[in-house]
């Protein structure tokens, strides 16, 4: 227990799961999420995110379980559910509502509701309380307090954890503010910063992600332009870093359900007020057509090189969002692969992180092979830079060409540049 509350986490992904844990090395804790699966694998000790470590699920004391009356024994709830986009760039606030609606039958007076999902400024108020209301028969504010602390955990980040961040925390009155912080100050040693208003709390969370979209697609968008010049982006900010406030970003691909996601929760609100957001937007569109321009950029190489586009064999190393986490969620790497599809490519693709039936369960319909059956390869592209391929260097990826020759793609500049095996063509962003 913290500060005599006994807590529930809902929501046992890449957020919850720390959260979880972090409680659940102080005291007993439920751990509750819709997916069996997820459940069992859990009580096994085996976390498919990699975020935790079996030794440290074992070390924490949690009842893992998909029973929502469990839910009834604690009176502090956090809730960390998915807020991802619809098809079109929509925020998809369902699954945080059924959490809600979940939660809201088990709720009994005195509990406290901490939301840590991603939201545009407004939705706790204004989506979920309701729901909580009306599933409870409790009114928000007497009976039952709810309380907004934006989520901050890297997928595959180690140093940067849910116990060394700074937490930001925000409620409907001070007395409960004050209980939220005290609960949290309990486990994360980085400290707690009380934000004025939940609205404030949702809003910084959401322009965090927004700024790092921003800059990352300005080194797109220069990526774009150098390349017409025959210059070198890297090169280029290498040189610009020099200067002391020269900010570090590159360009890359853009997925996720962080940064990929969060600035369309913004301008979604922005636009029911009123107002269209052009600067942010502009920003999407550049990042989310990067896999594409990638394609395009490989077919003309192949072209360049004296191959008939169609047929040619390409190899993907990487399909997740990100390097050295299994995640596919958002992922951009597959407009890589739909888009050399459409000139008829012959895609093939290799994840140490991620197995087939995790891209059949996002609806990917892609072949993920093993290393060793890989088929020689006109052109490779190292999507996403798993520690594995950056360890096995040029020696790991020549293997992969047809005769040790041919084209390759470094997409987040990896590869050493000066030592190039002869018979390759590099191109990176």
């Amino acid at each position: 227990m913290a500060y005599g509350r006994k807590i529930s986490v809902i929501g046992l992904g890449y957020v919850g799961l720390p959260v979880a844990v972090a409680f659940g090395q102080k005291g007993r804790v439920i751990g509750f999420d819709i997916d069996p699966d997820r459940i069992a694998e859990l009580n096994k000790g085996f976390d498919r995110t990699n975020e935790v470590e079996a030794e440290t699920l074992a070390e924490s004391d949690i009842l893992f379980t998909s029973d929502p009356n469990q839910l009834s024994s604690a009176d502090f709830h956090i809730v960390a559910t998915p807020t991802p986009i619809d098809k079109a760039k929509q925020p998809n606030l369902s699954p945080l509502l059924r959490a809600s609606e979940t939660l809201g039958r088990q709720l009994k007076p005195g509990d406290i509701v901490t939301y840590e999902s991603t939201v545009y400024p407004g939705a706790t108020e204004e989506d979920c309380v309701p729901v909580l209301e009306g599933e409870s028969g409790l009114t928000c504010g007497r009976d039952f307090f709810v309380a907004y602390s934006p989520e901050r955990i890297n997928p595959g980040d180690k140093e940067h954890t849910f116990t060394s961040i700074t937490k930001v925390v925000a409620s409907q009155d001070p007395g409960t503010l004050e209980t939220v912080a005290q609960i949290y100050e309990s486990v994360v040693t980085a400290g707690v910063y009380r934000a004025p208003s939940i609205k404030v709390a949702e809003a910084a969370k959401v322009i965090e992600n927004t700024q790092r979209d921003l800059n990352i697609a300005l080194m797109n968008e220069l990526a774009l332009i150098f390349n017409r010049m025959g210059i070198d982006t890297h090169d280029v900010l290498s040189a610009a870093g020099t200067k002391w406030n020269f900010l570090p970003f590159v360009p890359g691909l853009v997925g996720g359900h962080c940064i990929g996601v969060d600035p369309y929760y913004l301008t979604h609100k922005a636009a029911m007020l009123g107002y269209n957001p052009r600067v942010i937007l502009a920003g999407r569109g550049i990042n989310d057509a990067m896999g594409n321009y990638v394609a395009r950029q490989v077919v003309k190489l192949l072209i360049q090189a004296g191959l008939s586009v169609k047929g040619c064999i390409v190899t993907i190393l990487g399909i997740a969002f990100k390097a050295n986490v299994p995640d596919l969620r958002n992922t951009r790497v597959i407009d890589i692969v739909t888009e050399l599809a459409e000139y008829g490519v012959q895609v093939q693709a290799h994840d140490p992180l991620v197995g087939e039936q995790e891209a059949r369960r996002h609806h990917y319909d892609l072949d993920i092979l093993a290393y060793d059956a890989l088929t020689p390869a006109h052109a490779v592209i190292l999507a996403v830079p798993h520690r594995q391929y950056v360890e096995m260097g040029w020696n790991g990826i020549t293997k992969l060409l047809a005769n040790g020759r041919g084209i390759v793609v470094d997409v987040t500049a990896e590869l050493p540049r000066n030592h190039v095996p002869d018979g390759v063509a590099l191109w990176r962003l």
